[in-house]
């Protein structure tokens, strides 16, 4: 049967779920039916609504269970199999009372059994089923065949064949579940059913005509798709744009938490006693609640389950249109054809973050088809400009629409076709647009203006000097200067706004840009008809270098004097340094040279030592031992000296490092040039 409950309101959003609302007549106590989707009852039961909007009540909501079937045919008392599923239903109500009407009259008994008994026609033998009914005192045999119609008179029976028969019609939609609103009251009374389902992103689209002379046009579609296994007809349609917060909650499956075991404790016959910890407990404790769901919340179920009506929720703001679709014809332009034939009044209120589009008239989308329903159509505030970027392409601007949202609508992002003059000329992507926002819209490639570029940088002069710590540091400007050479080959003028970008430098000597993004300047120019104009920027940045003072000469002293990094004081503090450095790399070179001696004797000495080992005794070898002993005496006089100049030398170098160092950490200047 039909649920009396159709769909009458539908609200989409842009974050994956639908808002769907439900009204109907209901009599009585009469129960109304809704079917889902198992993937979609978390949802249903996260967020319907249930109401009787005229003095009735709502006592619960029942749904069909999570078991599978196999296992609710299993708790039923009948089972039908698919063949000889009358005779087999027979056979498994033995002693249920029926009425059967055979032929004009009507017989009532219980049944006592059914069977097979072979009957006579022609020449040959059928076998044909014979139920036999205990009537009065009476057993009386019918052929099954010639049974008019069969009543079963038990109210058991009968409500375990609909069960069992209901169940199997279920299975026949494997991802149905029904949802039953049972109700109370007397007459016809309206039912309203609210609730969120998952579904799909609605998506917009626009069209721009552009003509000399008038404002663009601007129209807009959303489109909508209906992926559900019901007709949407004449709904009441209604767009959200925003990010509501929404999630997946599982209360479809049962969950259950196991509970401790107790027993009573009996008396049972002496054993012997073993001695236990006196920690241990008598039973195990259950586990916690989290692991317990997660452990046992999706076993079991129960056939049926019910969820209470809740509070109805607050209106959602409104925002009115009327639109058709977009056609031409009848000899007129297709600007005039679109504002006679889709005129869009909107109405809109925001709320929040939240933007709502409301259809003011009723919209059919049948079940798995998509629509484009039209929403906005309004002249705005824009006109045709050429937009340059040398990282978008090197050698012409983008044709553009220099797009002011003066519609008074939050505009939701999607692609856009651009027409002029009746001509398709390009496509584009529009950005979300609050009511005043401005953006340049690139719909084409403008061959009919090129652009070049050059590009140079070089280091300006030093404008300040700091000597401080033993460092002297100069800073100046590296400047950069781009040149941009447009040349506009159409015969119509043209406004081109070159997009520079913004790297951390300053303008310099620049004429201000127009506009200024948190990527680029822009900078605005009038392009005559096959005229050229050539953009000047240029920028700077500090840079700034250094000069260890300690590792100086008097070139570099002379060269800091004459491009006036320092002055005449300390150009002559500096020289004082250097003559100290001087000398102290003369003592270095000192204490190099008396080394180096020193080494050589120490292996002069050891060559002696060794050929007066090598001698042997004789008057002649005796000779020969003094003259290397009178040799070696010599050269110990020599190192002894060469020790106490060495150790003077030391005591030199680090008087002048000492010093040099002093003096130059002692320098302080800073001067602006």
């Amino acid at each position: 049967m039909p649920s009396p409950l159709s769909i009458r309101r539908v609200v989409l959003y842009k974050h994956g779920v639908g808002y769907f609302e439900r009204r109907g007549k209901v009599t009585g106590s009469e129960t109304a039916h809704l079917d889902f989707k198992a993937r979609d009852m978390n949802d249903v039961l996260k967020s319907m609504t249930v109401l009787d909007l005229n003095g009735g009540s709502v006592s619960a909501v029942s749904y069909d269970s999570t078991k599978p079937l196999e296992q609710l045919l299993s708790e039923a008392t009948i089972r039908i199999p698919e063949h000889g599923s009358l005779t087999a239903l027979l056979g498994q109500v033995k002693g249920a009372r029926v009425r059967a009407r055979v032929g004009a009259a009507q017989v009532e008994g219980a049944i006592v059994g059914l069977e097979s008994l072979p009957v006579v026609q022609g020449e040959a033998s059928v076998v044909r089923p014979f139920l036999t009914l205990l009537v009065g005192a009476s057993l009386r045999t019918f052929d099954v065949l010639e049974l008019g119609e069969l009543e079963f008179l038990d109210e058991a029976v009968r409500k375990d064949l609909e069960f069992y028969l209901a169940t199997v019609m279920s299975s026949y939609k494997k991802d149905s579940k029904r949802l039953s609103i049972l109700t109370a009251g007397e007459g016809s009374r309206e039912l309203f059913v609210s609730y969120v389902l998952e579904s799909p992103v609605w998506k917009t689209s626009y069209r721009i005509l552009l003509d000399e002379g008038k404002p663009p046009l601007l129209q807009g579609w959303a489109l909508v798709d209906n992926t559900g296994d019901e007709d949407w007809v004449d709904v009441e349609l209604s767009l959200i744009a925003g990010l509501p917060v929404s999630f997946v909650h599982d209360l479809y499956n049962p969950r259950y938490l196991r509970r401790p075991v107790v027993e009573v404790r009996s008396e049972t016959g002496v054993a012997p006693v073993i001695p236990q910890e006196a920690h241990e407990s008598a039973f195990e404790p259950a586990m916690d609640m989290a692991a317990e769901e997660e452990a046992y919340g999706s076993q079991g179920a129960a056939p049926m389950a019910s969820i209470m009506p809740m509070a109805a929720p607050a209106p959602a703001p409104r925002m009115r249109a009327k639109g058709g679709p977009m056609i031409g014809g009848g000899g007129r332009g297709m600007r005039e054809t679109l504002e006679q034939s889709t005129a869009v009044t909107t109405l809109t209120k925001e709320v929040g973050d939240l933007f709502e589009y409301s259809v003011d008239r009723p919209v059919t989308v049948h079940r798995n088809q998509s629509a484009l329903v039209p929403i906005l159509h309004r002249p705005f505030e824009g006109r045709r400009v050429l937009l340059y970027n040398r990282a978008t392409r090197e050698k012409n601007p983008m044709a553009c629409i220099e797009f002011k949202n003066t519609t008074g609508l939050t505009l939701e992002g999607g692609p856009v076709t651009i027409t002029e003059d009746e001509t398709y000329v390009g496509e584009a992507m529009l950005d979300t647009l609050k009511p005043d926002d401005v953006r340049f819209v690139p719909y084409a490639v403008e061959l009919s203006c090129t652009v070049s570029v050059d590009q140079d940088l070089e280091d300006g002069p030093v404008f300040r000097a700091r000597l401080g710590r033993g460092t002297l540091i100069v800073e100046f400007f590296h400047q950069r200067r781009t040149k941009v050479l447009a040349r506009n080959k159409a015969k119509r003028p043209q406004v081109l706004y070159v997009e520079h970008p913004r790297t951390g430098w300053e303008l310099k000597d620049t004429a201000a840009p127009a506009e200024t993004t948190d990527g680029f300047w822009r900078f605005k120019r009038e392009l005559a008809p096959g005229a050229s104009d050539t953009l000047t920027v240029t920028e700077r940045t500090k840079g700034q270098r250094q000069y260890y003072l300690g590792n100086l000469g008097l070139e570099e002293v002379t060269f800091f004097l004459d491009s006036r990094f320092i002055d005449p004081r300390v150009a002559q503090a500096l020289r004082d340094v250097v003559a100290l450095r001087e000398k102290l790399s003369q003592v270095i070179r000192d204490v190099q040279r008396l080394t180096e001696e020193r080494t050589q004797l120490f292996k002069d000495q050891e060559r002696i030592r060794s050929n007066i080992d090598s001698l042997k005794s004789g008057a002649s070898q005796r000779e020969l031992v003094e003259r290397f002993v009178t040799k070696l005496n010599a050269q110990e006089d020599r190192l002894e000296l060469i020790g106490r100049e060495l150790e003077r030398l030391e005591q030199e170098r680090t008087r002048l490092q000492t010093e040099a160092n002093q003096r130059i950490e002692s320098l302080s200047y800073e001067a602006d040039l």
